[in-house]
């Protein structure tokens, strides 16, 4: 299990991810993403996809096209942890 994050914690993790957000009222935080096609969207995807399998954490998203947006909670305990930073970093480190 991970350890659940304060408001200050998620608001100092989410200052070294660029683009990630998170909003009060929902246990997640996000991120919207645009490619030059859905191919090129529908492959940062997959690359996303073995990541979360490798760390045990899938995040919520969706694709139109050549946006994608990625939600990440840790549903088990209802709240943002060190597990969806986690994720949010790897993802952050793929390129695009």
């Amino acid at each position: 299990m991970s350890d659940i994050l304060s408001r200050d914690e998620i608001d100092d993790a989410l200052g070294k991810l660029e683009g990630w957000h998170h909003f009060p009222d929902e246990p997640s935080i996000k991120k919207s993403f645009e490619f030059k096609s859905f191919v090129r969207a529908f492959g940062f995807m997959s690359q996303v996809a073995l990541l979360a399998e490798k760390q045990n954490h899938h995040p919520d998203w969706s694709n139109s096209y050549n946006k994608l947006q990625i939600s990440l909670s840790s549903h088990d305990v209802n709240a943002i942890t060190t597990r969806d930073i986690r994720l949010a970093t790897s993802i952050e480190k793929l390129p695009r």
